[in-house]
């Protein structure tokens, strides 16, 4: 996939998601991209989102 297509996939996603209020984040973005370059799978950065919103374990248990 060229740059100048990924460009166009991830400005659509974000007009779509603007239309409802939530428009993409840098980070975002950079995460899209580097899972259209093939830098890094779709199921790692959905494990990487999924672990930040994860609740954490206290220290004391």
């Amino acid at each position: 996939m060229s740059n100048e297509q990924i460009e166009k996939c991830i400005n659509e996603v974000n007009g779509s998601l603007a239309i409802e209020g939530l428009p993409l984040t840098e980070k975002d973005k950079e995460d899209m991209r580097a899972v259209m370059r093939g830098d890094i799978s779709f199921q790692e950065i959905k494990r990487q989102i999924l672990a930040d919103y994860r609740p954490k374990k206290y220290a004391h248990e």
